[in-house]
């Protein structure tokens, strides 16, 4: 076997690619090691665990979902950044068959403190940007938010839906982009 360290990029890469061929079950110390093509003592030198391994293959597949475009046009327009999110649900999906539930359930069945944490770092990302889109978004008229109804709030209500969306696999922003328009404009 060969025992050249890999980077943990590489290690991540290997751990997306086994999810995406043979599902959620393929990830540990081992199978991992042996797609990268270097010893267990290799993995280990990235991660402690296999818990730490299995969270960060899942931050790792919400960066690459969520992975901002070049192309920041979808980031001026609160309609066309739902659309855009929307879009990006669909292919995690085509891409992960079965993350978006799996690894949530998986979270939730046991006590993985620091899977969550990362998993809540990568939707507070998501969140703050959907929020400064709100902020930047022209169109809005200018007495949509208080200080009860803030853009923040209204962030959380959108990404709530897109959540709800996920778990029934519904990838259509219509009604999500309906109670925008109907709230904001």
């Amino acid at each position: 076997m060969n025992t050249v360290v890999t980077s943990k990029e590489d290690i991540l890469k290997a751990s997306r690619k086994l999810i995406q061929q043979k599902g959620w079950s393929a990830i540990n110390i081992r199978s991992v090691a042996k797609a990268c093509g270097v010893s267990v003592g290799s993995i280990y030198n990235y991660f402690d665990s296999k818990a730490a391994l299995v969270s960060a293959a899942v931050e790792s597949i919400w960066c690459e979902i969520f992975h901002r475009p070049k192309e920041g046009a979808v980031f001026q327009d609160t309609n066309a950044c739902i659309i855009w999110m929307y879009g990006q649900m669909e292919y995690g999906c085509k891409q992960y068959p079965g993350f978006f539930t799996l690894h949530s359930l998986g979270f939730m069945r046991e006590d993985k403190a620091q899977g969550k944490r990362r998993m809540l770092k990568v939707w507070q990302h998501i969140l703050d940007e959907l929020c400064s889109v709100l902020k930047r978004d022209a169109r809005i008229r200018a007495d949509a938010f208080t200080e009860q109804f803030t853009e923040e709030r209204f962030a959380d209500v959108i990404f709530s839906l897109m959540l709800s969306a996920l778990l029934r696999q519904d990838y259509d922003p219509t009604a999500v982009l309906e109670i925008v328009r109907r709230a904001l404009y």
